[in-house]
């Protein structure tokens, strides 16, 4: 018998979009480092639907060790995504020092965020986690949307404003349906989110500092 047979769908649909985005991101990076983090991004929300969905589909079939650890790398595997977009945004908008700083950034938020829920199964946490993401997108893309007009920002920055609408629908468990809860919304309205995130991952280019003049 499947525990949650919606959640599973919803999780599993969204495993299925992510998986041929990031495949398809992966084939016309460009050599552009911020398509390959993306690319990179893309597939792990994949892999972490793909074991959320069995998670919620298959836990009492698992035990509770198993189902324990797959957990934890579904949880795990959506830093990895998060940190993927964060380094490949900060690739595409700076350069310099502060590319670097910012890169530096996400390594160590990456390591934090993994290192505290290894002891911690609180959806909450990675909500909290993804939404430091979102904003550091918003502020990035947001800066870089206003200074050169580049669609590929505008593109992320929707996929931003409906990533926090799928937060908020998570956060504060909007469930329409008795069969078709909180979680199973959050899924649908995620996809139209990454969809979003894809056709700015298809135009983002990595940002080079300015011309160097001289005799």
């Amino acid at each position: 018998m499947i525990n949650e047979p919606m959640t599973l769908l919803t999780d599993y649909a969204l495993a299925g979009t992510c998986a041929w985005l990031g495949w398809r991101l992966s084939r016309s990076t460009g050599g552009h480092a911020s398509r390959r983090l993306w690319a990179a991004a893309f597939l792990a929300v994949a892999v972490s639907a793909f074991a959320g969905g069995s998670y919620h589909g298959f836990a009492p079939l698992l035990g509770g060790l198993v189902a324990g650890l797959l957990w934890k790398f579904t949880v795990v595997t959506i830093g990895v995504f998060s940190f993927g977009m964060m380094a490949g945004s900060a690739c595409a908008t700076t350069s310099g020092p502060l590319r670097a700083a910012l890169l530096a950034v996400a390594g160590v938020q990456l390591a934090a965020y993994c290192a505290w829920m290894l002891t911690q199964d609180d959806y909450r946490f990675v909500i909290f986690n993804t939404a430091a993401v979102m904003a550091a997108l918003l502020l990035l893309h947001g800066w870089s949307a206003a200074s050169r007009g580049d669609a590929a920002s505008q593109w992320v920055l929707g996929g931003v404003a409906v990533s926090v609408l799928a937060a908020a629908v998570q956060y504060y468990r909007v469930a329409p349906h008795e069969h078709f809860n909180h979680n199973d919304l959050y899924h649908l309205i995620q996809i139209a989110a990454m969809a979003l995130f894809f056709k700015g991952g298809e135009l983002l280019r990595d940002r080079t500092g300015p011309a160097r003049t001289g005799t």
